[in-house]
């Protein structure tokens, strides 16, 4: 059969699973993965192996434009206006989620390459749910504006450090490779990903002078970030972080911002549903029983982690005493971010790929199911839901 029927087959499936989950109080991404899962090699095979690897496209696809929508989010003008504390709680939060689950895994004993990149995609976290409870319960104070700007930030923070993750593991596996280089490489790394990045928001400045049709600037928008995606492969810097600096360069140079974004909102829908149903279907099942411990110890460090960061970056920051003790618990959920670097991770450590997206996946099933109710229970005791508010669900994007 043909890839374009595979595809097709698993939008349907995204569609059935992802309302089925949203009927029983579940983010439709949780019912994307286990859709995925359902169709895939380990349980129905109706989708193969070889062709879930065979649509790699849709997922480098659907990670460029995640990146440049967490990049859109970095209007100068906003942090200007909210100030130091959400930056501040956002890179401790994530240093520490990072720092817990490294540590904490090492100290467990399990190999380091495998420890570093867990660690760095610890820090990644899934706005969705949590912005999902926030419109549907109407929650509103100190905990629920901190948390909006936070979550602007925080997947930046995991890029960063996904980054440096990379380089680091590649100089920890390559043992003939020179120790200067191997401590300059991240440095490198995030230049020429910034260079990239800045270059194509210049460019793509270009035909939003010439072209106003929303067909145009589609094609245009499109256009920037598969030569992003490209560019960065071919000069060895991250594809994520050039699309990211992208988004961010551009939001905050061009007037037509705004609107790129919304072309940008309107194309991603199908495409990220198929990423996610890829992710589930790539989800080797038969590996769950032997990453218990690693997988229980990367869900529980990585919240403790969490916790901590962010009770510290609200002190630090003098915030309100609401948000240093309910903030951390609202960061819990994570998708599509952490699940795109493990697609990252397979070219980086192969020969760990299969243990990284087996925990990360079943830690994203877990952390969706529990993140959302344990976000509604922070803000209700931080006083910013109303017991009176009945207000119905909107639907959360792929986070």
């Amino acid at each position: 059969m043909s890839p374009l029927f595979y595809a097709g087959l698993m939008l349907f499936c995204g569609l059935l699973m992802g309302r089925l989950a949203k009927l029983v109080g579940l983010p439709n991404v949780t019912g994307y993965i286990v859709g995925g899962l359902i169709i895939g090699p380990y349980v129905l095979g109706i989708v193969s192996s070889g062709m879930a690897e065979g649509l790699n496209i849709i997922s480098e696809m659907a990670l460029g434009f995640i990146a440049l929508s967490i990049g859109a989010e970095f209007e100068l003008s906003y942090f200007r206006e909210v100030g130091k504390a959400p930056v501040i709680i956002a890179v401790l939060e994530g240093l520490f989620a990072i720092a817990f689950v490294t540590a904490g895994l090492l100290i467990m004993g399990f190999e380091l390459p495998l420890t570093v990149i867990l660690g760095a995609i610890a820090s990644a976290t899934a706005p969705a749910a949590t912005i999902m409870v926030i419109r549907q319960y109407q929650a509103n104070g100190p905990v629920t504006k901190t948390l909006l700007s936070v979550v602007a930030l925080d997947d930046a923070v995991a890029l960063i450090a996904f980054g440096f993750a990379v380089a680091i593991t590649k100089s920890l596996t390559n043992a003939d490779g020179d120790l200067l280089m191997g401590i300059l490489d991240p440095f490198i790394t995030l230049l020429l990903s910034i260079v990239i990045g800045v270059v194509s928001a210049l460019i793509l400045l270009i035909p939003m002078r010439f072209f106003k049709k929303t067909s145009n600037r589609t094609c245009a928008v499109v256009g920037i970030v598969f030569l992003t995606l490209t560019l960065a492969d071919y000069f060895g810097a991250s594809s994520l972080l050039a699309c990211m600096v992208l988004g961010a360069v551009f939001t905050n140079i061009s007037q037509d911002a705004a609107s790129v974004f919304r072309i940008a909102d309107n194309l991603t829908p199908p495409i990220f549903m198929l990423f996610f149903v890829l992710s589930g279907a790539r989800l080797d099942v038969t590996l769950i029983p032997a990453i218990g411990v690693i997988g229980v110890g990367y869900i529980l460090l990585r919240v403790l982690g969490k916790l901590s960061g962010a009770w510290l970056g609200a002190v630090i920051s003098k915030a309100p005493k609401t948000v240093r003790k309910y903030l951390g618990w609202a960061l819990v959920p994570q998708a599509g971010v952490a699940i795109g670097l493990t697609l990252v991770a397979d070219q980086v450590v192969p020969e760990y790929a299969p243990r990284i997206r087996t925990v990360i996946l079943c830690a994203t099933l877990i952390y969706e199911l529990i993140g959302p109710v344990i976000s509604k229970m922070a803000l209700k005791k931080a006083g910013e839901i109303q017991e009176s508010t009945t207000a119905p669900a909107s639907d959360a994007h792929a986070g």
